[in-house]
């Protein structure tokens, strides 16, 4: 075979390996049990709609054998959370945030664009340590909203899990405030709500991987 044409044919299979690799980006490796993880929310994530036990950080838990903590907090907005960040990823380093806000910056009318901000914010403050961060899209709804029409998710979590390159679970939350047998009010599930917003997630999580 001709010199030049034994090159050409490295080169093009050197080239298609690149691709194939390319083509198979590898998973994170899963999260062991045991692993601290942290829940990092509002009344969403705490669980107001329903009693002890039954919110989705603790079934979380139960399914996966993680240690979950909920930092979840009624009434916090993105623009206030990230205050209080900072304790809570030194007090225990998390191998897993999962942030889950915005809802009542919606409900009090913020820009979209500067609730995005805010939790882009966070997202960087929780990963900055190496932390693995998946977001959880919540509907951008009002509470007149909420009442009169199927709730969708806000686009500036996906454009956020893209912009950052961050997994996101899109359609949970939004889906169990489309029934209302799933809900205490308009904003929050009921106890059946959340276990099935804990076997969402953890659907969505064992898509990412980490499960």
């Amino acid at each position: 075979m001709p010199p030049e044409l034994r090159r050409r044919r490295l080169l093009l299979a050197a080239a298609g390996a690149l691709l194939a690799a390319c083509g198979k980006a590898p998973k994170p490796p899963r999260l062991a049990p045991g692993s601290t993880v942290l829940a990092f929310g509002d009344s969403v994530t705490y669980g107001t709609g329903a009693g002890p036990g039954e919110d989705w950080p603790t079934r979380l838990a139960a399914a996966t054998g993680w240690r979950v903590i909920n930092a979840g907090l009624p009434g916090d907005t993105a623009a206030a959370a990230g205050e209080r960040l900072a304790p809570l990823l030194a007090a225990e380093p998390p191998a897993l945030v999962i942030v889950e806000l915005g809802g009542n910056d919606f409900l009090r009318r913020r820009p979209s664009t500067a609730v995005k901000e805010d939790i882009r914010q966070i997202v960087r403050r929780a990963a900055a340590g190496g932390t693995r961060v998946v977001l959880v899209a919540v509907p951008e709804l009002s509470l007149l909203g909420a009442l009169t029409r199927r709730p969708s998710d806000s686009p500036i979590y996906r454009e956020l899990a893209d912009e950052e390159g961050i997994p996101v679970i899109e359609s949970v939350f939004s889906d169990i405030l489309g029934q209302p047998e799933l809900c205490a009010d308009q904003i929050h599930p009921n106890a059946e709500g959340y276990r099935r917003m804990a076997e969402g997630l953890l659907a969505g999580l064992r898509r990412i991987g980490l499960y």
